[in-house]
């Protein structure tokens, strides 16, 4: 029996099919899937996909639906590049291919945001495509299997795992009998290293294909894939101005690049000189300043602390107006329509 037979049948006896974007072939729900499962676990995603799909059920709907609204349901998930490309996506979807996803991988990757282990998801999934996957999970699974020694972050690694992923797909004569074997056969990839052949303790004995995996041979699963080193993530202090009046607080919303990109945030500083220097412009206000404790927060990039700057202005005056620069007074029952960095709605919401 052979690498994908074991797969296939490991996967439909003990793989997973509650997902909710599985047991479908509408490509909208399994390419929203792929996309917020980059870089984002399975048991975080479940919730947002469905609120997701309510709110924008189909590719139509979120080509139409405002940036901010789009952004609105990211909130939280991160990686923010991919709600902008997921809405550029849906708009090139439905201007371009009359509101249908193209069949195959080839034609999926010219849509923004969608790459080759995308492009192959959807074609496996929805038109049986046999192409190749190589997400995360499936790396870890082929870098242990065949004991791959090139550092799969680095291109001779990830071209030796491409070769290898096309290698191990169910044959063309088993796919053109059995043209279904690529939903299991893509699944059980995905399901593999997300529940057996984990980055740390891998259930080996569990494992449908220990017999012939080199690292479980070889005694090197808690070694392999090999990845370049870390380098250790520079620290940056930003210091937030927290204004409110009332039942609104003051908002700006971030440029296109750099952290939170088009997310509304407190209006943010690098410098504490800056920061003071707009806080005098308040302070005569009839207003105390707060500094609040600092709060940490991890990005891909960067390691963050952000330290609130608290001004409550009387609520018996009138709430001042701001010139657009400094940003817009939003209502605080109005704060769930806007996309909001984690930590910047986890603070609002706390007091």
């Amino acid at each position: 029996m052979d690498f994908a037979q074991r797969l296939v049948q490991w996967q439909l006896k003990q793989g997973r099919h509650h997902l909710p974007w599985q047991n479908t072939r509408d490509p909208y729900r399994v390419w929203l899937s792929e996309i917020m499962l980059q870089q984002t676990q399975v048991s975080t995603v479940v919730a947002y996909f469905e609120r997701f799909t309510t709110r924008l059920p189909t590719v139509q709907d979120l080509a139409k639906a405002s940036e901010e609204e789009v952004m609105a349901l990211w909130a939280g998930l991160g990686y923010y590049a991919r709600a902008r490309h997921l809405h550029a996506c849906a708009k090139a979807v439905v201007s371009q291919w009359h509101g249908q996803f193209p069949s195959d991988s080839t034609s999926l990757q010219s849509l923004p945001g969608i790459g080759p282990s995308t492009a192959a998801a959807i074609a496996a999934f929805c038109y049986n495509e046999r192409v190749s996957i190589l997400d995360g999970n499936v790396k870890r699974v082929l870098a242990r299997y065949f004991a791959i020694d090139a550092d799969v972050t680095q291109a001779v690694g990830i071209k030796q795992l491409w070769s290898l992923a096309n290698d191990c797909l169910p044959s063309k004569a088993r796919v053109k009998r059995q043209p279904d074997i690529m939903i299991p056969y893509t699944q059980g990839l995905m399901d593999l290293g997300a529940t057996l052949c984990t980055r740390r303790q891998p259930k080996c004995k569990q494992c449908p294909l220990r017999q012939q995996c080199q690292a479980y041979r070889q005694d090197l699963t808690e070694t392999l894939p090999i990845k370049r080193r870390a380098v250790a993530r520079p620290k940056r202090e930003i210091h937030l101005l927290w204004v409110t009046h009332s039942r609104k607080v003051l908002l700006q919303q971030r440029p296109d690049k750099g952290i939170w990109g088009r997310l509304w945030c407190l209006p943010m500083y690098d410098e504490i000189d800056d920061l003071k220097a707009s806080l005098n412009g308040w302070v005569g206000k009839h207003c105390a300043v707060t500094r609040m404790a600092s709060v940490g927060h991890d990005l891909t990039h960067f390691q963050l602390t952000l330290t609130p700057w608290r001004v409550v202005l009387p609520a018996e005056s009138a709430c001042p107006e701001v010139d657009a620069s400094m940003g817009t007074w939003v209502e605080v029952d109005l704060l769930d329509q806007k996309g909001l960095p984690k930590p910047i709605r986890s603070l609002l919401t706390a007091i």
